[in-house]
């Protein structure tokens, strides 16, 4: 590899880190502001759950839309495009003066939010199979950072600087700078030049999307197990992000400050899991090709036991909540990076953007209800009971599904590397 093209890599790195923090500091402070918020609109916890399923029901329907454009055209100026519209539509939000028009401008925030396959792609194309793990971790970091940045400007910042409208005009304007580095900074690659094939070639073909390998997704047996986890995976994450504060809050007491305090090496922790589990991953794929697969059962399995334990913890045990809650912190996000790599580990590379947007699709087509059938069981019962059954229930599917895809990767993998290694043969 040329050192102006190793320098290149480094520098999407940096600025995709920036905008997946900047990115995830806007979608996930929300969670935060509940209170306020609900407050000011006089917001039920239904009604709470809508607004934030809202924005998952316009990302879910634009994944595939997303997926399709990343495969056919330059994904780093569809990237700048997605940034542009989130500080737009941030901006929106924090203008809007009743509860419909924020409703609506809420939702209109998802179209940004389904923008992740076409980032997912190009780093896969400027990094090999046994880098990508750490590179997806790397970059996750970036979410549980995102989210405690957004705890503090929530409960921090915002009191002191008129409310949590005026930091809606802040990330709103960061989306905006973002987008400016994005479109003169990151460049494309081919799709495919990653490919341990192709790595020592001067000059390749161009891969171009086709509906042909686009219907062969479907066909590799691990996609389908990726799949039904992702559908019930991300339940447990959109219930923690947006009811665990107000959960804190009203049902354990806390105040503000202590949430902070409590959280915010939590979140710290939780940061270090995605970069441990991408880290992991990458080591055990050198020895089996299964490696991603049993850290990722590992995780939802023992972030389940975990979160249960500490949801069932007297409230006066605060010390022993916050060490279950960090132990939660550990094993919950072991599987996101490695998840990202097996999509590419079984998946031609013209059409990774398709293959993931339909993961994420069908993660949102269930997940975008979450807040909704969370907000109704907190209602007819508690926070706490909706935050116990619904991460146990879809973590244990998770742990299902993840035991099947240990008996189809290894053929799904050597598939692709024999597509792969054809190819080269014929350029």
């Amino acid at each position: 590899m040329s050192e102006k093209r190793a320098s290149a890599r480094w520098v999407v790195v940096v600025i995709f880190f920036f905008f997946m923090l900047l990115h995830q500091t806007d979608k996930l402070m929300i969670g935060s502001m509940q209170v306020p918020i609900s407050e000011e609109f006089g917001m039920s916890n239904t009604q709470w759950g809508w607004i934030n399923s809202g924005a998952l029901v316009v990302a879910t329907l634009l994944y595939p839309i997303w997926g399709y454009l990343y495969d056919r055209y330059a994904r780093a100026k569809l990237l700048a495009l997605a940034s542009l519209i989130w500080g737009a539509t941030t901006w929106m939000n924090g203008i809007v003066r009743s509860f419909p028009a924020f409703l609506v401008t809420r939702a209109s925030t998802g179209i940004d939010d389904s923008s992740y396959p076409g980032l997912y792609t190009l780093v896969a194309d400027y990094f090999g199979p046994n880098l990508r793990g750490k590179i997806y971790g790397v970059l996750q970091l970036a979410q549980p950072l995102g989210y405690l940045l957004g705890m503090i400007l929530a409960l921090m910042i915002a009191p002191m600087i008129g409310g949590w409208r005026s930091i809606f005009y802040i990330t709103g304007t960061l989306g905006l700078v973002v987008a400016v580095f994005i479109f003169f900074f990151v460049k494309d690659m081919p799709r495919g030049r990653a490919e341990p094939e192709f790595e020592d070639m001067a000059e390749m073909a161009t891969f171009k999307f086709s509906w042909q390998e686009a219907k062969e997704i479907f066909k590799k047996k691990t996609m389908w197990f990726v799949f039904l986890q992702g559908f019930a995976g991300v339940f447990p994450w959109n219930v923690i992000t947006y009811f665990f504060f107000a959960y804190l809050e009203k049902e354990r007491g806390y105040e503000p400050d202590a949430i902070l305090f409590t959280m915010g090496p939590v979140i710290l922790i939780l940061a270090a899991g995605y970069f441990i589990g991408g880290a992991v991953g990458d080591y055990l794929f050198k020895f089996t090709k299964k490696g991603r697969i049993i850290i990722s059962s590992a995780g939802v399995a023992l972030g389940a036991i975990f979160l249960a334990l500490a949801i069932t913890t007297p409230l006066e045990a605060k010390n022993q909540f916050f060490v279950f809650m960090c132990l939660t912190a550990v094993f919950m996000p072991l599987s996101s990076a490695n998840v990202i790599a097996t999509v590419y580990d079984v998946t031609v590379p013209e059409v990774r953007s398709t293959a993931q947007a339909t993961e994420y699709f069908i993660e949102n087509a269930g997940a975008a209800f979450a807040p909704i059938i969370t907000g109704i069981i907190a209602d007819a019962t508690s926070l706490q009971t909706a935050i116990l059954l619904i991460p146990s229930v879809t973590w244990g599917l998770c742990f299902l599904f993840y035991l099947g895809a240990l008996f189809t990767i290894d053929k799904d993998h050597a598939d692709l590397r024999a597509q792969m290694a054809e190819r080269a043969k014929n350029m």
